[in-house]
C-alpha cells in the first residue's frame, strides 16, 4: 500500500518532535484502535470521556506505525518503545496535518452543511463523482471539530474531488472548520428547525450555517436551495462573505439548476433538470422527494467541479440510501412480505415530513397498512412539545394507518393525533418493540424514524433479526 504521509512530512506539518526510530511513513490516519489498520499513525486525542493515550499500547498491538502523543503524557507512557511524534496538543497536531493536506491538494473541494440532508448529499457526491475521477470524502458523519481535520489529514495528495461534511450545534462551530477545508463549492442543503435548543429561530440557524461561506476559495461558488424559505438570507450572507458565484437549485422558477419534472416511484424517482441551457433526464435510485432535492445539489456541484455531467447523471441511477437514512428492506412475513424503511439515524420536523411523504408514496400490497414508528426528535429545546404535537397535521395529511410512538416528547404527538388514526404509545423503544413485532403483517410498509440518541435503530435490528430477507431485498451481513 502506498504511503499517505512520510514520517518527515508528518513531523514538519505538525512541528513535532520525533521519539524513537521513525519508519519511512504511514499508510493512513486513525484515532480509534478498534478500526486502526497496520501501518497507520495513531493520534492519541483526548476527548470528553476518553483519552487516546490510554489506548497507546492497544494501538501498538494493532500495528500502528507511529503514535502521535502529547508532550505532557510522555512520562505516563512509560516503557512504550514505539516510534512517536511528540506535540504540545494532539488535536491541534491533527488540525495542522489537515491544513497541510489541504495545502498540497489540487482537488476540487466541496463542503456540505444544512439542517437535513448533509450526509445523504455527501454520500451521493462520493458515489456519482467516483464515476468521473478519484474521490475522497468524509467517513460516516465525521463533521465536527475532530472529524473534519481527520478527514482532511486522510486526504491523499492525488485525488480529483474531495467532499467534506460540516455540521454544528452552536454558532461559531462551522467557521474554523471551513477555513481549514477552504472549499471551491459550499452547499447548504436546507434550513430547518434542528438544534433549536441552542437557537431562538430558524433565521439564527441560517446565520450559523452561513459561516460556511467564509472559507470559500476566491472565485468559488455558494450552492443554495432555491426552494428554502431562508434562501434570500443565505444569498445575502454569501455575497457579504464575497463568494463570487451564488447558484440556486430547486423547482423555483429562478433556480439556475431547475427541476422541470419529477415522477416519484416506490423505489426511485425520474427527473428532468434544466441546467446551463441544457435539459438532463435522470433516474435517482433512492426514493423520496427530499432525495430529489439533494440530487439537484449533487448535479449542480458536479458540474461546477468540472466533472463529466453525463457520467454523474448516469451514476445517480445506482444511488442507494445509507443505513438509517431511508434504506429499504423487503422482509418475509407469514405468507407474504412487507417493506421496512429505516430512517432511524436522525429526525427533526423537516426530515419527519420527508419521511412521512416517503411512507405515503410507498405502495402497500393486499390488505397491508402504512405503519409509522416514531421516536423523539432531540435538541429542540423549549420548542419541543409544540413541534412534536405539530407532526399530527403532517400525519393526518397522509394515508398512514397506524402510528406507534415512544419517548417522552412523543407523548405530545400521541395526545394530539385524532382518534381516526390508530395509535399506540409507550415510554421507550424497548417497551414498544413487542407491540411492533406483533403488529407486522404481509403487505405492510413500516417506516421507523427518530433521532439517533433515542435508540430506535434497535427496533430496526429487531425486525431484521425476526423476519428473513426476501429475494433481492437489502439486508446487512
Amino acid at each position: 500500500m502506498s504511503l499517505l504521509w512520510t514520517a518527515d512530512e508528518l513531523i514538519a506539518a505538525m512541528d513535532g518532535r520525533p521519539f524513537g526510530t521513525m519508519p519511512t511513513g504511514v499508510t493512513g490516519i486513525s484515532i480509534d484502535t478498534r478500526t486502526l489498520k497496520t501501518g497507520e499513525a495513531f493520534f492519541a486525542i483526548k476527548g470528553e470521556t476518553m483519552d487516546g493515550h490510554d489506548f497507546a499500547t492497544a494501538a501498538v498491538k494493532a500495528g500502528a506505525a507511529i503514535l502521535v502523543v502529547a508532550e505532557g503524557k510522555l512520562p505516563a507512557l512509560g516503557r512504550l518503545t514505539a516510534p512517536m511524534i511528540v506535540v504540545p496538543d494532539v488535536l491541534v497536531g491533527l488540525e495542522k496535518l489537515g491544513i497541510a493536506a489541504r495545502a498540497r491538494s489540487s482537488a476540487k473541494i466541496i463542503a456540505v452543511t444544512g439542517s437535513v440532508g448533509k450526509t445523504t448529499t455527501k454520500e451521493a457526491l462520493r458515489h456519482v463523482l467516483s464515476a468521473a475521477g478519484k474521490v475522497h470524502a468524509s467517513d460516516k458523519s465525521f463533521n465536527n471539530h475532530w472529524g473534519v481535520p481527520l478527514t482532511l489529514a486522510r486526504m491523499p495528495a492525488e485525488c480529483d474531488y474531495a467532499v467534506f461534511e460540516i455540521g454544528m450545534n452552536h454558532a461559531g462551530e462551522i467557521r474554523p472548520l471551513v477555513k481549514m477545508v477552504r472549499p471551491h463549492i459550499a452547499i447548504v442543503t436546507l434550513i430547518a428547525p434542528a438544534h433549536l435548543g441552542h437557537f431562538n429561530s430558524e433565521d439564527e440557524i441560517a446565520v450559523a450555517k452561513a459561516e460556511i461561506f467564509e472559507g470559500v476559495e476566491p472565485g468559488g461558488h455558494a450552492l443554495l436551495n432555491r426552494d428554502d424559505a431562508r434562501y434570500k438570507l443565505l444569498e445575502k450572507a454569501a455575497k457579504a462573505a464575497r463568494v463570487k458565484h451564488v447558484v440556486g437549485f430547486g423547482a423555483h422558477g429562478r433556480a439556475q439548476v431547475r427541476l422541470m419534472r419529477c415522477e416519484l416511484k416506490a423505489d426511485h424517482s425520474l427527473i428532468s433538470v434544466k441546467i446551463g441551457g441544457n435539459h438532463l433526464e435522470a433516474k435517482v435510485g433512492a426514493p423520496g422527494r427530499h432525495i430529489v432535492q439533494n440530487a439537484l445539489a449533487v448535479i449542480a456541484a458536479a458540474r461546477l467541479a468540472g466533472a463529466d455531467v453525463e457520467k454523474v447523471t448516469a451514476a445517480l441511477a445506482d444511488l442507494v440510501p445509507e443505513s438509517g437514512r431511508g434504506r429499504q428492506h423487503r422482509l418475509a412475513a407469514d405468507a407474504g412480505a412487507f417493506t421496512l424503511i429505516d430512517e432511524s439515524y436522525n429526525a427533526n420536523p423537516a426530515s419527519m415530513k420527508a419521511a412521512m411523504e416517503l411512507l405515503d408514496a410507498t405502495p402497500i400490497a393486499g390488505e397491508g397498512r402504512r405503519i409509522a414508528v416514531l421516536g423523539d426528535m432531540l435538541e429542540l429545546g423549549s420548542h419541543s412539545a409544540e413541534l412534536h404535537a405539530g407532526l399530527a397535521k403532517i400525519i393526518t395529511e397522509t394515508n398512514t394507518d397506524i402510528v406507534l410512538m415512544a419517548g417522552p416528547d412523543m407523548k405530545n404527538l400521541a395526545d394530539t393525533l385524532p382518534e381516526k388514526i390508530r395509535k399506540e404509545y409507550r415510554a421507550s423503544a424497548d417497551d414498544l418493540k413487542p407491540i411492533l413485532l406483533k403488529e407486522i403483517g404481509p403487505g405492510d410498509v413500516v417506516m421507523v424514524k427518530s433521532s439517533k440518541g433515542v435508540g430506535f435503530s434497535k427496533l430496526v435490528d429487531a425486525l431484521l433479526n425476526r423476519f428473513p430477507a426476501c429475494a433481492g431485498g437489502q439486508k446487512p451481513n
